[in-house]
């Protein structure tokens, strides 16, 4: 499978029949004890501001807080479609996201990541896991090189849970959502996975939804994790962790609401259904 397209080899394994050939069937067992790397990436400013323009950030001199996830998440799909990791990537749920940036990265700074799975775990709802993230810059005058920015996405694949022993998920304090309500148009998806790369059928169109039993095609977690941060931004400091808990999809086209609090550390904050006050998306930034 060496030379298909990523997106492809990540919908084999998802089709009945083909997910029982050799090289695509998806045992269920331990994760690979692998690490993956990119180097020397350079934060180019024209993928800046795509990326800023899709999610609402300002142009700036440095990168977003999420931006880096865009760098490491062809490392995401590397590693979920290589033949020894035991799940499909198409069908496995984004369950949680933390980001921890240490400093901001600036334009044209060059930076290395490296990814690692492991916490493979019963979930209330199946098996969860989590992918973590590391991004360095170089040391000067031959010293170590800087951690600037690390990330953990948590993963579920859907199946028999343990809803008394299983992992409950992150903790976040539910808000009174009583901010802007932001429009997310049809297009989204499409847009955010041409600045991503995250172009799973899900997000593209009503029809690539339906054929994996969505009614409609939904708005990417991290699109919708961005845009809560660009709301935040001139409010967090330069070392800040942010983290989500994902909870119902936004479909496309809709609406959500957004709402923020400020807690002793940062803030709580949220995005809902603003008919019927259902969560997209809990969040809580804390200062470094």
């Amino acid at each position: 499978m060496a030379g298909l397209p990523v997106m492809l080899k990540a919908a084999l394994p998802a089709v009945p029949g083909v997910n029982q050939l050799p090289g695509i069937k998806k045992t269920g067992g331990a994760l690979p004890d692998l690490t993956l790397s990119r180097n020397d990436v350079v934060v180019e400013r024209s993928a800046v501001e795509r990326y800023a323009e899709v999610c609402g950030f300002p142009n700036r001199d440095v990168a977003p807080v999420p931006y880096l996830h865009m760098l490491a998440f062809p490392l995401h799909m590397q590693l979920m479609t290589d033949a020894k990791f035991p799940f499909p990537a198409i069908g496995s749920v984004h369950l949680e996201n933390t980001i921890v940036q240490h400093r901001p990265v600036a334009i044209g700074e060059t930076v290395s990541l490296s990814l690692k799975a492991d916490n493979l775990r019963a979930s209330t709802k199946g098996r969860a896991w989590d992918m973590r993230v590391q991004a360095t810059v170089a040391g000067t005058s031959g010293g170590p090189d800087e951690v600037v920015w690390e990330s953990v996405s948590t993963y579920l694949r859907v199946g028999k849970g343990d809803k008394e022993q299983g992992d409950p998920g992150m903790s976040l304090t539910p808000i009174d959502a009583k901010g802007p309500v932001w429009s997310v148009p049809e297009n989204i998806g499409r847009r955010y996975g041409a600045v991503s790369g995250d172009r799973n059928p899900i997000h593209l169109y009503p029809l690539t939804a339906k054929a994996l039993g969505f009614p409609r095609h939904i708005a990417h977690g991290m699109w919708s994790k961005a845009r809560c941060i660009a709301a935040l931004e001139n409010r967090l400091p330069d070392a800040v962790r942010v983290e989500v808990a994902f909870k119902k999809p936004i479909f496309l086209p809709g609406r959500a609401q957004f709402g923020a609090q400020a807690n002793a550390a940062g803030y709580d904050f949220t995005l809902v259904n603003p008919k019927s006050g259902a969560p997209h998306l809990l969040g809580r930034t804390t200062a470094l």
